[in-house]
């Protein structure tokens, strides 16, 4: 096969010597696990790859969800020359390089390139426009994989340009398969060894790694390597699982609540007016190492979901500790993000927009769309006012509701979404 990867994708010598994570990963579509929404049977995605007619796209999903694994699945299957790029060791020079290659490399052998460009974010918006041209006029094909929003992190250019695919959180229960699989690979995984975990101390292990693939067989490694034996058995118990995890991934989790259980009650506290214990709940996400912006993106939804018309500033105090994080970064930024966070607990509350929001989903989603009135409709054309575009609005030039003019169509004339 044409392409350009990490050796470590291949089963070598070498590959013995890499972490369980990286040996056990799915080398086919059907070994994937959890991602059945996007590669499943008869998907566009998995068409596509088969048919090796693979677009320009984002892989957009958490931590070990599988968005390397697919590119790497992906350098496997096509003809395409593959390359694989790092956002966060790399720079545009490099990006040049490789295009100069890959425009070389199609106009003397007619062969496709795809870049693979992981962790795309890293890239600020002026390096990824250094992709445009050359996705635009085909030279690459080009998957970048982000941990964070696209509609935030990668640029509107390069993202009407480019396909998003959103890769979910593994369940814990795709995690115990993931476990399983290498429990019992004697290839390339643990199937040689003698193991003795229980079911528990698995589905802990699983339940742990809040959807992470790749920290829970870093996490299992860690355990073996760190487990008693009895005879030529390795027992795994559940006491081992919680300290790999505590050396490895869930630094974030010191005092053993859950990510989710920990934003939960940072969420739950600004809403409940507790100001202290807000503040709290956020200096254990933030000094344990969570991304200030994500921690920025949910106060951004609160202060619309819960204070709301209640105190139109809270969107204001919110976005701007948004932008703070983004020129401060941390440490820095944690003092902007106190603000914030004390600003919404102590601003007056009100879910009356999310309330409202919701009836005009419903509406929307169980009642025929209604046509605009003719009234508020734009006439900018001569028969557009002939078949009455346009007819009898009242210019409100006061900021008064007009006596007897509709905005609403007329069979919803009557809704009260809001107050």
């Amino acid at each position: 096969m044409a392409g350009l990867f990490d050796a470590n994708i291949n089963n070598g010598k070498g590959a013995n010597a890499a972490p369980l994570a990286d040996r056990i990963r799915p080398e086919s579509l059907n070994e994937l696990i959890g991602q059945e929404g996007i590669v499943g049977p008869e998907s566009v995605l998995r068409n596509a790859i088969t048919r090796d007619e693979i677009p320009s796209m984002i892989l957009w999903g958490p931590p070990g969800s599988g968005k390397t694994t697919l590119a790497r699945i992906i350098a496997k299957m096509t003809k395409a020359f593959f390359v694989q790029f790092s956002a966060v060791t790399g720079n545009v020079a490099e990006v040049r390089e490789i295009i100069k290659a890959a425009k070389d490399r199609k106009k003397i052998y007619g062969q496709k390139t795809i870049l693979f460009v992981d962790e795309i974010h890293r890239f600020n918006k002026a390096q990824q426009d250094a992709f445009l041209p050359h996705v635009e006029d085909g030279t690459i094909i080009l998957i970048g994989a982000t941990t964070e929003n696209p509609s935030f992190e990668v640029t509107s250019a390069l993202l009407s340009r480019t396909r998003v695919f959103v890769l979910k959180a593994l369940s814990s229960a795709d995690i115990e398969k993931i476990i399983k699989r290498a429990l019992v690979d004697k290839e390339r995984g643990l199937g040689n060894e003698d193991i003795d975990i229980s079911d528990k101390s698995l589905k802990f292990l699983a339940e742990m790694a809040d959807g992470d693939a790749r920290a829970a067989l870093n996490a299992l490694e860690l355990a073996i390597k760190s487990a008693g034996r009895t005879g030529e058995k390795i027992v795994v118990n559940e006491e081992l699982v919680k300290q790999a995890f505590q050396k490895t991934y869930l630094l974030y989790d010191k005092g053993g609540e859950e990510h989710y259980n920990i934003i939960s009650a940072l969420h739950k506290s600004m809403r409940g007016s507790d100001a202290n214990a807000a503040i709290y709940w956020l200096g254990r996400m933030l000094e344990a190492g969570e991304d200030p912006l994500y921690v920025a993106r949910r106060l951004i939804r609160f202060a619309s979901e819960d204070v709301g018309l209640a105190d139109p500033q809270a969107l204001v105090q919110a976005v701007a500790a948004y932008e703070a994080c983004h020129f401060n970064g941390m440490p820095e930024c944690n003092v902007n993000l106190a603000q914030a966070v004390a600003y919404l607990a102590k601003a007056p509350k009100s879910n009356k927009l999310y309330l409202a929001y919701g009836e005009v989903q419903k509406d929307i989603t169980e009642l025929p769309n209604e046509g605009v009135p003719l009234h508020l409709r734009n006439a900018p054309t001569k028969l557009m006012k002939e078949i009455g575009y346009g007819e009898g609005y009242k210019y409100n030039k006061e900021g008064a509701k007009e006596s007897g003019q509709t905005y609403l169509p007329d069979k919803l004339k009557d809704r009260k979404y809001l107050d």
